[in-house]
């Protein structure tokens, strides 16, 4: 039981200070001046991403390169099936009224230029830095889109910030930054050093616990936004959440985890789990395109899906 409440507490550390990060680093950021739109496309996305970038580079010095390819594309497959699917259970999305074409495009791109590079066998510093180079595009585009429509209907808004707190005193920033800082690598070193011993308790891999108990872990705090954003009938905010986590695990946590070690990949990602992937996304067109709202039914389907895959995956 002992590497089991370890795991989860090492979880449970990581989120914390990834969001004690995130509210530091942006309101740091925004008491330093710096606009609101860019501590948006920036500081935020990077900060809620730490935790899946601390596993991965915490995972390769760890000798233990499957669980952060696995975190990463079990991750992203959670995003769609679970973290789309629960809260449609609950309250109907009306992604119909979204306009997601462009962001949901880069996403599907990004997805074929990952496996596209997987084919190689290894993710190293070369493949890494062409998935920070297509980061770096995304997030041009992002900025000049979003600074053209601030131009034109209103200014920055601290409210579009999350976690932004134009009142927070610096003695406050900076424990949130002591908090992060330290709690991120606490955080990953218990998870990973605790989730390779389960898998060999259990005979699985590296890479089978990465694909799941990580990968669901880790999209807790994507599920949590989701579940709320349905709750809100803010299904902008669900889609958005989803496509953007999506985008960043591909092209920046291994991008940058390459540069601390090569990853290799195991020939089950390339027969089957970078499929499932893929068509997981895939299966988003209908709301994106078609304008289907994600009702209690394809809540279902989509949950059940994603039970069927952790199915497969464990047997």
């Amino acid at each position: 039981m002992l590497p089991w409440l370890l795991s989860g507490l090492g979880l449970v550390i990581l989120l914390l200070a990834g969001d004690a990060l995130v509210r530091g680093a942006v309101n740091l950021s925004l008491r330093l001046g710096v606009p609101a739109l860019i501590v948006s496309l920036t500081i935020v996305a990077f900060g809620t991403s730490a935790p899946e970038l601390l596993i991965a580079i915490s995972a390769i010095y760890d000798n233990a390169p499957g669980i952060a390819l696995g975190n990463v594309v079990g991750s992203n497959t959670a995003n769609i099936l679970l973290v789309m699917g629960i809260p449609a259970l609950m309250a109907t999305l009306h992604t119909s009224e979204c306009d997601s074409r462009k962001t949901y495009v880069f996403m599907l791109v990004a997805s074929v230029l990952f496996i596209a590079l997987a084919f190689s066998g290894t993710f190293n510093r070369t493949t890494g830095a062409i998935l920070l180079l297509a980061l770096a595009f995304v997030l041009f585009d992002a900025f000049r889109e979003a600074r053209r429509h601030r131009n034109a209907d209103q200014p920055d808004d601290l409210e579009d910030v999350e976690g932004a707190d134009p009142d927070m005193p610096y003695w406050r920033i900076g424990v949130y930054l002591l908090l992060g800082l330290v709690g991120l690598p606490l955080g990953a070193d218990l998870l990973v050093d605790n989730a390779s011993i389960i898998a060999k308790m259990y005979g699985v891999s590296d890479t089978v616990i990465g694909l799941t108990l990580v990968a669901v872990g880790t999209s807790l705090p994507e599920l949590a936004t989701t579940v709320m954003a349905a709750l809100r009938r803010q299904a902008d905010v669900a889609l958005g959440n989803v496509i953007g986590s999506n985008m960043f695990n591909l092209l920046a946590i291994i991008g940058i985890a390459t540069f601390f070690g090569p990853i290799p990949v195991d020939p089950s990602f390339i027969r089957f789990d970078l499929w499932v992937m893929l068509g997981a996304s895939v299966l988003m067109f209908p709301f994106v395109f078609l304008r289907y709202d994600i009702t209690r039914t394809w809540g279902v389907i989509l949950t059940v899906l994603y039970a069927v895959y952790v199915a497969a995956v464990l047997t």
